[in-house]
């Protein structure tokens, strides 16, 4: 799903998140800002997605069954083609030490469930802004032609 037409896309999301609702949700919210995005239900599935396909940005959910979103980031971080894809967890585990976990595991960012909207779009927007200002990256949709 994407932005209306007549939009600019500012950015491809992948949205890991195996709540129905909470998905809906998130790709709502991303695409009245410009996103365009793509969804995974799984660690398993949000890897193989995105080794196939290149996004901007990665909205990981760290709770998923089978593999949780902090091992299919280490997984993301370990492959060269989506190494340098900024991960930004997302989970209602709210203390310090779960934040810490997912920044060893190589997330970008942590957002606390629930959300709000603004929440949302400025956490993608650091983490956006900051692989831009990375010399050697390129973003997807720079590199979608």
């Amino acid at each position: 799903m994407s932005p209306k037409p007549q939009e600019a896309v500012r950015a491809h999301v992948l949205i890991v998140e195996d709540n129905d609702l909470n998905r809906k949700l998130a790709q709502e919210i991303l695409h009245l800002h410009g996103y365009a995005t793509a969804t995974a239900v799984s660690g398993e599935e949000a890897v193989e997605l995105a080794c196939r396909q290149a996004f901007d940005l990665i909205l990981m959910d760290i709770q998923l069954p089978e593999m949780d979103g902090l091992e299919a980031t280490r997984l993301l971080k370990s492959k060269p083609p989506t190494r340098d894809v900024p991960v930004l967890a997302v989970s209602a585990l709210a203390r310090s030490e779960d934040r810490e976990r997912a920044m060893q595991a190589g997330c970008d960012g942590y957002l606390t469930k629930p959300y709000g909207i603004k929440a949302l779009v400025q956490a993608i927007e650091l983490a956006l802004s900051a692989r831009r200002a990375s010399p050697d990256s390129g973003l997807a949709s720079s590199q979608a032609s």
